[in-house]
């Protein structure tokens, strides 16, 4: 039977394109020549007994040949690579049930987790314990067949692939070997040498030529523990055992290796940091001060540290090169070093803005009438006059000065001090004036009207800004020295005499103390002054009257934040009338006999203040690169040709080129 079977597939196929339905025997010999791939299926599916559900898209023509018989597995077998070798797969869908697919999506399709011999296509999920399954993802991708995925879980560390049963089977032996931990794990106490010193030089040594040096190395992982000046090393036995022999080896070299050691610092000040390091070995401030302003030796006295009685202890620094210079044993020299490594880092700025704004409006309005009324050539008319504060110029200084050129000789001191309180009078007079006098029969009557109204508007704005080092104090002054005279003697018969005077800013004056807090928030010890010369005293007295607004306070402000340090909200209102009694009380007429002052001042004053932190270069660039634009476009404006001198004086006098703003970030084409 079965060598009919076999001669009727011998002889039908070898003339036909495609083989007609038959149930395969229990054993067969298969010869198709390009025979239909799906009627090939079909007979598989009749010969073995599973079910197959065959996928539209399954095209194709195949040719077989065997030279032994085949059971029922291994026909099933060559139906799967035949498959698989013309880009289709069987993807388990149930107990006996495949679907055949094209291979490509086939990772997205539905499938049981059990696989299909070596050449159905399976999905398998790995736990990795000593691996990263991102970095084990990446080493498979090229073990992947060519429609299969691998995806990697970072939240349980789980890698899920699909791909052929036999490729999972290689995939799965592949990470049983490569995810076991093999790495040693040890711990260095120093005795004489800091943990982060040493580490700093074991991974130089392990980093590649050219590596950055403060890159951490691929090799040995290297964790410093500062409570106990301790390093861990964790890495491969072969890694890690020469760097324990020269880590203990460099220990051991810097307990012999003396008791002075130089420290050259980076960004603090020797001088600050001095008295901070000698507080700690109990070392006084003073028995140092002279070898520290000499040649910078260090102190000879010996001193008791925290580390033992009886040990010698010194410190000093050298000015010439900000050094500081530490004789000790080994174990204090490295905590004193591990205290200066900490200290000496880069301080932060802060850029302090201050704007102070003043809007004023004075307005005053001013009219009065002054008369005066005598008799003359012994009439009986008596002598009456009007004079009032508020009004000018003085009608009794006017007909006094009248009355003397009259009455006084020319050389007379009367006359002359008379002339002067009169010519005084008239320059004090403000508005429009007008006046006049006459006689009428024994009677000499003169009068004057004055009226002015006053209107000032000011508007001061100020934007003083200062940088400076945290926790550092600046000030900022743009303004005059003007004198101030303090004392003044004249002497028995102005014999030797002399002024004393002071010298006092007048101007915008911005002093600032910035300290950046943990939290990004910035404290502020100011003081805010915005002075100005006001006038003299009065007109016979050239003592300056000065205006000044002054704000001194301590102040929380967040990073970048726009704050009101305070300010003054006023106004007054002052009305003036003087006049004479009853006479001054008579409607109409009565405005003949008074003189009337009105006066409204308005001030608003409002101070604002912005801290920034300066943290990196880039940051001083980006905020450096708009202030200088402003400035050269501000010339730039002002000038006839349009250009700016700025740049030139950058490129001549500095010798560099001119700060520009950055170039844009390029825009991402559309749909990314």
């Amino acid at each position: 039977m079965k060598r009919l079977i076999a001669l009727f597939f011998l002889i039908g196929l070898g003339t036909a394109t495609a083989p007609a339905p038959a149930a395969y025997a229990q054993s067969q010999v298969l010869n198709l020549q390009d025979a239909d791939i799906r009627v090939f299926i079909q007979d598989v599916a009749q010969a073995t007994g599973q079910t197959f559900i065959i996928d539209p898209r399954v095209q194709g023509r195949v040719s077989i040949s065997s030279r032994e018989p085949l059971s029922s597995r291994e026909l099933f077998e060559v139906m799967l690579s035949t498959l698989r070798a013309n880009g289709l797969v069987a993807v388990p869908a149930g107990s006996g049930v495949y679907r055949i697919t094209p291979e490509e999506g086939a990772a997205a399709q539905p499938s049981s987790l059990s696989g299909s011999g070596g050449y159905g296509f399976s999905t398998q999920v790995f736990r990795l314990r000593n691996i990263d399954a991102a970095s084990a993802a990446e080493t498979l991708k090229p073990l992947i067949g060519r429609q299969g995925v691998v995806m990697p879980s970072p939240r349980g560390n789980l890698l899920v692939v699909a791909d052929y049963a036999d490729n999972l089977a290689r995939i799965r032996s592949l990470l049983a070997q490569v995810d076991q931990d093999r790495t040693l794990t040890e711990t260095v106490t120093l005795r004489s040498s800091s943990a982060r010193e040493i580490a700093g030089v074991v991974n130089q040594v392990l980093n590649p030529p050219g590596a950055d040096p403060g890159a951490r190395n691929p090799i040995v992982s290297l964790v410093v523990v500062e409570s106990s000046n301790s390093l861990i090393l964790r890495g491969e036995p072969d890694a890690v055992r020469p760097m324990l022999d020269l880590i203990r080896d460099l220990d051991g070299r810097a307990e012999t290796s003396g008791d002075v050691r130089v420290i050259n610092l980076q960004h603090a000040s020797a001088e600050q940091l001095l008295p901070v390091l000698q507080q700690l070995v109990g070392q006084s401030p003073v028995a140092a001060e002279g070898a520290s302003q000499g040649d910078g030796a260090a102190a000879t006295g010996p001193t008791t540290t925290a580390g033992g009685a009886g040990r010698r202890a010194n410190i000093a620094r050298y000015p010439g090169a900000n050094a500081i210079v530490i004789a000790a044993d080994p174990d204090t020299q490295r905590v004193l070093g591990e205290v200066i490594r900490q200290l000496d880092t880069r301080r932060r700025q802060v850029l302090v803005e201050a704007v102070v704004v003043e809007l004023s409006d004075n307005a005053a309005q001013q009219l009065g009438v002054q008369f005066a009324l005598a008799g003359v050539n012994g009439s009986s008319i008596p002598f009456s006059a009007t004079n009032y504060s508020n009004a000018s110029p003085n009608i009794l200084a006017l007909a006094g000065a009248a009355a003397g050129e009259r009455n006084l000789p020319e050389d007379s001191a009367a006359l002359n001090a008379l002339r002067q309180t009169a010519l005084d009078s008239l320059l004090g007079a403000r508005g429009m004036i007008t006046g006049g006098y006459g006689r009428s029969g024994d009677a000499l009557f003169g009068f004057i009207i004055n009226a002015v109204k006053n209107d000032t508007a000011s508007n001061l704005l100020s934007t003083p800004s200062v940088m400076t080092l945290d926790n550092q104090e600046a000030t900022i002054l743009v303004g005059q020295e003007i004198p101030i005279t303090t004392g003044e003697v004249l002497g028995d018969s102005n014999s030797n005499p002399f002024r004393t005077i002071q010298r006092q800013n007048v101007g915008i004056q911005l002093d600032v103390k910035p300290q950046i807090n943990a939290g990004g928030a910035i404290t502020l010890y100011l003081r805010q002054e915005v002075s100005s010369i006001s006038g003299p005293l009065s007109q016979t007295n050239s003592e300056l009257i000065l205006d000044k607004r002054a704000i001194e306070t301590t102040v929380a402000v967040d990073d970048g934040a726009i704050v009101v340090l305070g300010g003054l909200l006023d106004r007054n209102e002052r009305t003036t009338v003087e006049r004479t009694p009853l006479l001054g009380d008579i409607p109409v007429l009565g405005n003949l006999f008074k003189a009337t002052s009105r006066q409204n001042v308005q001030r608003n004053l409002m101070v604002f203040i912005r801290p920034t932190i300066i943290s990196s270069a880039a940051d001083a660039q980006a905020l450096t690169v708009p202030r200088y634009g402003y400035i050269r476009d501000l010339e730039a404006s002002r000038s006839a040709n349009g250009f700016s001198n700025l740049d030139a004086m950058v490129r001549d006098y500095m010798q560099a080129a001119p700060i520009t703003a950055p170039p844009p970030p390029p825009t991402p084409p559309p749909g990314l």
